[in-house]
């Protein structure tokens, strides 16, 4: 057998060690927006992805998500690349605008439907079907209405959950209100390099916070609307935050940013209260008046789980007046992200990038999650989103060789190996992303798949690392040899 752990033929015995625990859920994930196109179809109406996707200068190339992968239409297809793939899950979002157009009032069947298509699809394939609330797609006439800065939002968001509840709470028994709070927050309504665009600070901290008020209802709706034991969480793409020196500047650094980019949202949503530092390092933003009495009671929900996205680490240092400068790695702008971020400056982590120019570091992985681990002892962990674009390319056999995906994923499967024999109670994986998609501000220039797609066509082309991936996932251990 080859002894390489990279090459896709590599056996799928059992290795000493890199077993996995019985039961132990390996799945993917993909967005709504990113994939299923058909965005005027059967009464969906515009999201604010739309909106933004459509204002030139927004997205690379003038690239929008109107049609996507087509997954509207080729459903089936990619759920049948999904039971040959071998996962156990799919983590897939609902199209708030499809479900509930203006983002008030009643459901739409139509939108359902297609949701009850897929459901029941997976579950004759004997995939389980995980079901992420919102994926950034805010319906625009809420956007028009104040957007998440508004507190009406979020008890509009509370609605479209019970209303996504009580339709498919009988199919979908694992439940995500939001995905990375942060990037709609602060990418959407602090930098602007996200939908709707806007560069507010004061109004990224204000949408931060109806977005955590959002989860806290939306966990009420969902837990009224769907049968005992289901299971209810989120997930945050918490930041693995690294000084650059061991000065106590930098640590001070490491402290704001940790602030604005993990605490804002674990410290009401797992311990009920908002940091007093993250308060005091943006009192001259604002005075946190938008946080009525009784709040944090509503955000801090009992969770089944707690979701985590990790990509790579954020190295931080004080601002040494050296031309230093606030990026976020989601895209350059003149605005930053990081409400807390004055006198802080960001570098790039040593190490070999992804094509997103994200440095490849699996140790922050490991680092991360016993971080989650020792913060909330007993709460169980689930990854997510983990993965990498690389460019990818179908050679003139028609094949898609990916080495570096598939180092990329060895790498970080063994360090969340790493953790569980550290006691971290992590209890699944999904692989960042099934399909090659629409890759936000990126547009179709970033490619995260497992599976190929040819965008002129829509032909689904698995590349190597699928074939590698899937023996993972049907033998729960990670390549003998390795």
């Amino acid at each position: 057998m080859p002894a390489d752990p990279h090459t896709p033929d590599s056996a799928v015995e059992p290795a000493a060690g890199r077993t996995f625990p019985p039961g132990f859920l390996w799945g993917t994930a993909t967005a709504s927006y990113q994939i299923e196109g058909a965005v005027d179809t059967d009464g969906r109406t515009p999201s604010i992805w739309d909106t933004f996707s459509h204002t030139p200068g927004k997205v690379r190339n003038g690239d929008t998500g109107d049609r996507a992968t087509d997954h509207y239409h080729r459903w089936r297809e990619d759920v049948a690349l999904l039971a040959d793939l071998g996962v156990g899950a799919y983590r897939f979002s609902l199209a708030w605008p499809r479900v509930q157009p203006t983002g008030r009032g009643p459901a739409l069947e139509k939108g359902l439907d297609f949701y009850r298509r897929l459901t029941d699809e997976l579950l004759e394939k004997g995939i389980q079907p995980v079901a992420t609330l919102y994926h950034w797609d805010l319906p625009q006439e809420l956007e028009d209405a104040g957007g998440w800065p508004e507190r009406d939002t979020a008890e509009r968001f509370a609605e479209y959950a019970a209303l996504a509840g009580e339709a498919l709470g009988d199919r979908v028994r694992t439940w995500i209100t939001l995905n990375e709070p942060w990037c709609s927050a602060f990418l959407g309504y602090g930098s602007g390099v996200h939908a709707p665009g806007r560069t507010e600070p004061e109004a990224s901290l204000r949408a931060a916070h109806h977005l955590n008020l959002g989860h806290g209802l939306a966990v009420q709706a969902l837990r009224s609307a769907t049968p005992a034991g289901t299971q209810v969480s989120l997930t945050l793409n918490l930041h693995q935050v690294r000084p650059l020196t061991d000065s106590p500047e930098d640590a001070d650094a490491v402290r704001r940013i940790d602030g604005t980019a993990n605490r804002v949202f674990t410290g009401p949503i797992l311990h009920g209260a908002y940091p007093a530092d993250v308060q005091e390092d943006t009192a001259h933003l604002t005075d946190w008046s938008f946080v009525r009495d009784g709040d944090t009671e509503t955000i801090r929900q009992p969770l089944d789980f707690l979701g985590v996205n990790y990509y790579s680490p954020t190295l931080v240092s004080a601002a040494r007046g050296d031309g230093d400068h606030g990026a976020d790695g989601h895209g350059a702008s003149s605005h930053s992200p990081w409400p807390s971020g004055e006198g802080v400056a960001f570098h790039r982590s040593p190490g070999e990038t992804t094509a997103m120019g994200w440095t490849i570091d699996p140790d922050g992985l490991y680092d991360l999650l016993l971080r989650v681990r020792d913060e909330v002892p007993g709460l169980p962990v689930m990854i997510c989103e983990n993965g990498a674009a690389f460019h990818d390319y179908a050679d003139p056999e028609g094949a898609v060789r990916d080495p570096e995906r598939i180092a990329y994923l060895h790498g970080h499967l063994a360090a969340m190996h790493r953790a569980m024999e550290a006691g971290v109670d992590l209890r699944g994986y999904f692989l960042w992303s099934l399909l090659d998609n629409f890759e936000w501000g990126h547009g179709y220039s970033k490619r995260f798949g497992l599976v190929h797609v040819d965008y002129p066509t829509g032909r689904r082309t698995p590349k190597d690392s699928a074939r590698w991936y899937g023996q993972v996932a049907r033998s729960n251990s990670l390549p003998a040899g390795s």
